[in-house]
């Protein structure tokens, strides 16, 4: 028989694997997953092409997936091509009217349509647009604040034209994925004022997740997940938990603006939100259809 063979053998284990993923096919069909795609994989073709792979596989079982893609690396090269200074405060970059215009020229050009591409060569269609499109994004100026050593009195931190979606419309949105399209999507708005402002890919990405009411909000990174303070991976977790974890020290860094975006979003009408390593092979595919999982899970509990 077939299955006596080493090649009926994976055969077989091809058909269990697919059985495995079948209640995930139906749980999720016709709802949204937004995936946040950034940082060391966009910069590696293998990586590129499979994570191509995994959002047309998606939409081909039925579920309507929507790219948010970030570019700082990127934008700071052209920045440094072109001779225009870059300085950051608290690890943001300040973002004058140059500036600005160089981040949407790289985000909205270069790096949107190049994923664009990559989800063609998978065979599936992508339709490349930014904040600014349809009124997806209406961005307000980024408030933040900063504490003097000195004087320890907080003053106003100006950062220019950075900022954060105030007002989400996702009516283009919807309209591309009734039309069987994937969007892509630079985060790029536009202020009520006229100005364009640049926005973090996270914070877009789940602004974006809680106004679709998205079944997952997918932030891919370059890190296994949040791990406690042996090394393990944490695989679920509360708000209440991340601030415990982040009261004690457990986490850190750049993990607590990804989670404070995880939490928003979930809070606000997101089901669940994922911290996954992009670096893994179809890290995706190994969250969403089997019980084993691969990041950590933040759930409202």
């Amino acid at each position: 028989m077939a299955g006596d063979t080493a090649a009926g053998r994976d055969i077989y284990a091809k058909a269990e694997t697919l059985i495995e993923a079948l209640p995930y096919f139906q749980r999720y069909a016709g709802r949204s997953f937004v995936v946040k795609y950034g940082g060391n994989a966009m910069g590696d073709e293998r990586a590129a092409r499979e994570f191509a792979e995994d959002v047309v596989l998606l939409k081909a079982v039925g579920i309507n997936p929507v790219v948010v893609h970030g570019g700082g690396p990127q934008i700071g090269a052209m920045l440094e091509k072109l001779g225009v200074e870059t300085t950051f405060v608290d690890g943001l970059r300040v973002t004058d009217k140059q500036t600005a215009d160089v981040a949407e020229m790289v985000l909205s050009g270069a790096i949107n349509k190049a994923i664009v591409g990559s989800i063609a060569r998978a065979g599936g269609k992508a339709i490349g647009i930014s904040g600014k499109d349809g009124g997806l994004v209406t961005a307000k100026k980024l408030a933040r604040t900063v504490k003097d050593p000195d004087s320890n009195i907080e003053k106003a931190l100006d950062l220019g034209f950075v900022g954060e979606p105030a007002k989400v419309d996702t009516t283009v949105l919807e309209t591309a994925t009734a039309a069987g399209m994937i969007p892509v999507v630079a985060p790029i708005g536009v202020g009520e004022d006229g100005h364009t402002y640049n926005i973090n890919a996270d914070t877009m990405a789940g602004a974006l997740a809680a106004a679709l009411g998205a079944a997952r909000l997918l932030l891919l990174t370059d890190v296994t997940g949040v791990l406690d303070k042996q090394g393990n991976l944490l695989t679920d977790l509360t708000p209440a938990d991340i601030a415990r974890l982040r009261d004690d020290g457990t986490i850190s860094g750049g993990m607590i603006p990804k989670l404070e975006t995880c939490v928003s979003a979930v809070e606000a009408g997101c089901e669940a939100a994922v911290v996954l390593d992009g670096r893994v092979p179809h890290a995706m595919l190994l969250e969403f259809f089997t019980a084993r999982g691969a990041g950590t899970l933040v759930s409202a509990g």
